[in-house]
């Protein structure tokens, strides 16, 4: 917590991270702050101004603009409270972030041209095309061995003109940067020009966990790492998972993936088994169709279990020369699919009207419409409406 004043307030917008409507609010400026705007690649801090919750804190310049949802006093004295488990979750991440790109460097020259914290895992840019799984394991290692080592981590404050700045790790400072540079060092293995908030030694960290590497941009890697608390929640997660597949199959953990090759083969088998039944009702149904002694001009068939493929070999035993079709699939209250077939020209002229009324969209060509439903409890009305097609083409039917 910190006690301060309020400098400014004036009316504004928010745009929520994931799209939307803008949030009406304000953005207020204090004399100082414990929250950090976002910035370095890391995300912006959360917390409250007395009750008042601050849902965005961004950098304008040397200032830290604070979003909140409520208007604040100019000149009142404030009591400002941090959210600690989502900064020291920050600090965690961006210090191993330093501590992993400053082994990748020395241990196998990888330098690191960019990183993203997270919401759930955090990715590092390497300047590699390739990262190999040994180099992989060799990293995480080394790194694991230096929080071990309990190794200080501190921060210092220079000009930004000063000699030692050339020396420091850097990839640039911001055009809009005013004031001293803080260098954060990591005792013996690290000096990097940073403005993020870090952990005050290597064994805060508690563990750092790396998850493999992704393809990235040209001729870079990206290498996606969990720190700290991230690990034991993923740990936490992968147990739970673990236990509920035990249950679920029966038999061990080292025995899930056998079980679920065994149960992925049983499956096929019957996708299979199910395909070739429905080939052959299809074929059944319209024989049975054929067979009838006077033939009809318009065949109507829904089925709940099906696909274009059984609907398709109905259509191609009985022929569409003569006789027009309209063929469903799927759940009466659900989305399904649809067939349309017969003449030519009455399908071109249907077809959309089909579609239309199933609420769905479809394409066809060659005397067949086809496509997917959404309202499958209006083909009574698709019906009617092809019944009524059927007898203004041949009134004596």
């Amino acid at each position: 917590q910190f006690t301060t004043r309020v400098v400014s307030c004036r009316a504004a917008e928010l745009r929520p991270e994931g799209g939307g409507e803008p949030v009406p609010g304000f953005q207020v400026v204090l004399e100082d702050t414990i929250l950090f705007p976002e910035g370095g690649g890391q995300p912006d801090d959360r917390g409250l101004i007395g009750d008042v919750p601050v849902l965005r804190v961004t950098r304008r310049g040397p200032e830290a603009v604070h979003f909140v949802p409520a208007a604040l006093e100019p000149g009142a004295e404030v009591l400002l409270s941090l959210d600690w488990e989502r900064r020291f979750d920050h600090m965690q991440q961006h210090s191993g972030q330093h501590l992993i790109s400053a082994i990748a460097e020395q241990m196998f020259g990888f330098k690191t041209t960019s990183w993203e914290l997270g919401r759930q895992r955090s990715v590092i840019e390497l300047d590699t095309p390739l990262v190999t799984a040994e180099q992989v394991a060799a990293l995480e290692k080394s790194v694991n061995e230096k929080i071990r080592d309990r190794v200080p981590v501190t921060v210092r404050e220079l000009a930004a003109d000063d000699p030692e700045v050339e020396a420091v790790r850097s990839r640039g400072l911001p055009d809009d940067h005013v004031g001293p540079v803080r260098v954060v060092d990591i005792k013996g293995i690290d000096s990097n020009l940073c403005c993020g908030t870090h952990v005050s030694n290597l064994s805060d960290l508690q563990v750092i966990k790396l998850l493999g590497v992704e393809k990235g941009k040209k001729n870079k890697t990206n290498l996606v790492f969990l720190a700290g608390n991230r690990v034991l929640k993923s740990i936490e997660q992968s147990h739970n998972t673990e236990k509920a597949l035990t249950s679920l199959l029966k038999n061990g953990p080292g025995e899930h993936i056998e079980a679920v090759r065994r149960l992925q083969s049983s499956v096929k088998l019957l996708q299979k088994n199910n395909l070739n039944l429905l080939r052959d009702i299809a074929v059944l149904i319209a024989r049975d169709f054929k067979s009838k002694p006077a033939p009809r001009q318009l065949f109507v068939l829904h089925r709940k279990e099906g696909d274009s493929e059984f609907m398709n070999i109905i259509a191609n035993e009985i022929g569409t020369e003569e006789t027009l079709l309209f063929l469903t699939v799927g759940d009466e209250k659900e989305a399904g699919l649809f067939l349309l077939a017969g003449p030519v020209e009455a399908v071109e002229n249907l077809g959309p009207r089909v579609a239309e009324l199933l609420g769905g969209k479809g394409a066809g060509k060659r005397g067949r419409f086809q496509g997917k439903a959404a309202k499958m409890s209006r083909r009574g009305e698709v019906q009617a409406l092809l019944q009524e097609f059927v007898s203004h083409q041949n009134p004596e039917a």
